[in-house]
């Protein structure tokens, strides 16, 4: 069953770029400034439980090869591809889930951009949470549009308050 869903979302991925409007036409604008692609970055990931998945416009923000990392509570690190962080979204029922970014921060020099963003994880969009963790988005831009080459999520815990100092930041 798992396979079967997996290859569903392969030909989903890859049906849509060949069916349609081009993602190119469909998404320029969310490619063509920094701030364009973090927004981006956060609408795709957030919605009600009855949305469908932005998986397309998600594939689109990312760079081929991009490289997702998370740390775990104890820093413990887990990396893997853009593909590969669907399979557990569409494995389990899809949930009311946003993630809101309370802080962003840029480094931009010449092609290249970091950006640290810090969000809270909500369930409704507009009611605050103490969930929140900090992301660290390394972009670059082509000539002709902005690509996310990777990026780093760590939460924040009791043991962790880097959300906390973040937001400190001048």
């Amino acid at each position: 069953m798992k396979k079967c869903k997996i290859l569903i979302i392969i030909v989903f991925v890859f049906s849509t770029q060949i069916f349609g409007q081009t993602a190119d036409i469909k998404y320029a604008n969310d490619v063509n400034s920094i701030g364009a692609i973090i927004d981006a970055y956060y609408d795709v990931i957030s919605g009600t439980s009855l949305d469908p998945w932005q998986f397309e416009r998600d594939k689109y923000l990312h760079s081929e090869n991009a490289l997702i990392t998370k740390l775990d509570k104890n820093g413990n690190v887990q990396s893997h591809s853009l593909e590969a962080e669907y399979i557990p979204l569409l494995l389990s029922p899809k949930v009311d889930f946003y993630e809101k970014e309370i802080k962003r921060e840029i480094n931009h020099y010449g092609n290249i951009a970091q950006v640290w963003s810090a969000f809270e994880v909500r369930t409704e969009p507009n009611i605050a949470s103490n969930i929140r963790g900090l992301t660290s988005l390394q972009i670059h831009f082509d000539g002709r549009r902005w690509w996310i080459d990777s990026w780093t999520t760590e939460m924040e815990s009791d043991t962790n308050a880097l959300v906390t100092d973040f937001l400190k930041r001048e």
